[in-house]
C-alpha cells in the first residue's frame, strides 16, 4: 500500500468533489436560515393554520431519517409529479439541495422560536410601548438578542448539514464521498482514499467551528 502514490491519484478527485460539498451545504444552509425564520414565525403566528403548517413540517423532517428523504425527494416526488401530468426530473444536486435545506430549515426553526421564546417578555412591553409595532419590535429589538442566543446552536446546525451532506452521495452527487468511493472501487485502496475524506472534513469544520468563535466573540462585545 503505497499512500503517497494514492494520495497524488486521488487528491484531484477528492478536490473536485470537495467544491461540491461546499457548494451544495453553502447554498442549503442560506436557504434553511431563511425557511426557518418562516417557520418559527408560522409557529409563533396566532393564526392556527400557519401554527399548524410548521407543525407538520418540523414533525415530517424530524420524524423520518435524511437518508429517506433524499431518496424520497429524488425518486418519489418526481414520481407523485409525473402521475399527476407534469415531467419533471431532479439532478442529483437539486435533489440533494432541497432534501438539505428542508432538513436544516426544520431544525433552524426549533433552534430559532427557542431562542425568541428565551428573550424576555418585558423586551416585547418595553418595544410596544415605546410605539414599536409587533413586526418592528420583532426585527429590532427581540431577533437580534435571539440571534445572539442562538448562535452556538446555529453553527453546531450547520457543521451537522455539512457532514449529512456526504449522504447525497447514494444518488449518484459528484460530492467527495462519491468522488472516494468510485477510487476505492477502481483500485481497492480504501485506507488511504477515506483517511484523506476524513482529514478533508476535519480540517472544514475546525475552520468552520473557529470562524464561528471569531463571530461569537464579536457579537457578543
Amino acid at each position: 500500500m503505497n499512500l503517497v502514490k494514492v494520495f497524488g491519484e486521488v487528491n484531484p478527485l477528492l478536490l473536485e468533489g470537495l467544491k461540491m460539498t461546499i457548494a451544495v451545504t453553502v447554498l442549503s444552509l442560506l436557504l434553511a436560515f431563511v425557511l426557518g425564520l418562516c417557520s418559527c414565525f408560522f409557529a409563533l403566528s396566532k393564526k392556527a393554520p400557519l401554527r399548524w403548517i410548521s407543525k407538520i413540517y418540523v414533525g415530517l423532517i424530524r420524524g423520518t431519517p435524511l437518508l429517506v428523504q433524499v431518496f424520497y425527494i429524488y425518486f418519489a416526488i418526481p414520481q407523485l409529479l409525473q402521475f399527476i401530468g407534469f415531467e419533471v426530473r431532479f439532478t442529483p444536486f437539486i435533489a440533494g439541495l432541497i432534501t438539505l435545506t428542508l432538513n436544516a430549515g426544520a431544525y433552524m426553526s426549533e433552534i430559532f422560536r427557542g431562542a425568541i421564546n428565551a428573550v424576555n417578555t418585558g423586551q416585547m412591553e418595553a418595544a410596544r410601548s415605546l410605539g414599536l409595532s409587533n413586526g418592528q419590535a420583532m426585527k429590532k429589538v427581540i431577533l437580534p438578542q435571539a440571534l445572539r442566543i442562538c448562535l452556538p446552536s446555529l453553527v453546531n446546525q450547520f457543521i451537522i448539514t455539512l457532514k449529512d451532506s456526504s449522504l447525497i452521495s447514494v444518488i449518484a452527487f459528484a460530492d467527495i464521498m462519491y468522488q472516494a468511493k468510485i477510487y476505492v472501487g477502481r483500485s481497492m485502496e480504501a485506507f488511504a482514499t477515506y483517511t484523506l475524506v476524513a482529514l478533508y472534513y476535519f480540517i472544514l469544520i475546525a475552520i468552520l467551528s473557529y470562524l464561528a468563535k471569531i463571530v461569537e466573540r464579536r457579537v457578543n462585545i
